[in-house]
């Protein structure tokens, strides 16, 4: 798409602080991986910078839970800094540039929304004469278009999610694929059960001490717990880094309280260690 044909529709110029800011980051990235530049940045590869890319984002995920404004700040710019350092990779290697990936972006979210930009070239689904209202019309159209203007199809559409993401991100995602084809429980009163039924198998499953089964069942337990997150429209990743955070809290004020009260931490001092741990819960 030729950016000069949709410039005028962006609304008003971007403040020339962000663009120099974009700018920046684009030099002195390009520093640090250029000659004389610093050796740990030029060693590194797009291999090597993927569990740094997922680490930066689950920690900005954290700071946009713990609602601190300041580290979200710092949390995006990490983000910011491992896709441009990726892109400049891939342009350092000649097989796209910084130029191309941003540019694409651009007109993917112009071309998937033509209820704001106008009308998008060999679509004519609903959206594509502005009357698109509302969040889920906006999320049909989307998938209109990517199938059927950019000809994004699979054998499945299951097969649009990622493999690599981490299982209980992709579960979510693949009942929501699911649940988009009409292959959903009507009620949330409808799940219910299903997780009784998985829990009473999980443990038969431990009781015949098949280990291949356990795993089976407990996978099918989470799996379950998935949709119930899914049907009250929360994040399951999202609800166990919350809890994860509340954990090690709480664990932390009894480590402390035991270290105050010169009590070993050890299976035998339990009773100790729950009482910390309810002081720790009434705390909050």
């Amino acid at each position: 798409m030729d950016t000069r044909e949709t410039d005028g529709m962006l609304g008003p110029e971007a403040p020339p602080e962000a663009l120099e800011a974009f700018g920046r980051l684009y030099r002195t990235i390009r520093r640090l991986r250029g000659p004389g530049g610093c050796p740990w940045d030029i060693e590194q590869t797009p291999l090597s910078l993927r569990e740094t890319l997922v680490e930066e984002s689950y920690e900005t995920v954290e700071a946009i839970t713990e609602g601190d404004g300041a580290h979200v700040c710092e949390e995006l710019g990490d983000v910011f800094l491992n896709a441009t350092m990726l892109s400049y990779m891939y342009e350092q290697e000649g097989a796209f540039t910084v130029t191309d990936a941003l540019s694409s972006v651009s007109d993917k979210l112009i071309r998937r929304h033509p209820h704001v930009f106008g009308q998008t070239e060999g679509f004519a689904g609903p959206g594509s004469d502005g009357r698109t209202d509302t969040a889920d019309k906006v999320l049909a159209q989307w998938d209109l278009i990517k199938r059927g203007v950019e000809g994004r199809k699979a054998d499945s559409i299951l097969d649009e999610v990622s493999r690599g993401m981490p299982a209980l991100e992709r579960a979510h995602k693949l009942q929501k694929k699911a649940a988009k084809a009409g292959f959903d429980w009507a009620r949330l009163d409808d799940v219910w059960p299903k997780i009784d039924e998985e829990l009473a198998e999980l443990r038969e499953a431990v009781v015949s001490g098949g280990r291949d089964r356990v795993e089976d069942e407990l996978g099918d337990l989470l799996f379950a717990i998935v949709n119930v997150a899914r049907h009250l429209k929360v994040d399951p990743g999202v609800a166990l880094t919350r809890t994860n955070a509340k954990f090690t809290r709480r664990f932390k004020h009894v480590e402390e309280a035991m270290k105050r009260a010169g009590i070993p931490m050890d299976a035998s001092h339990l009773a100790e260690m729950d009482g910390f741990w309810d002081e720790a819960k009434r705390g909050e």
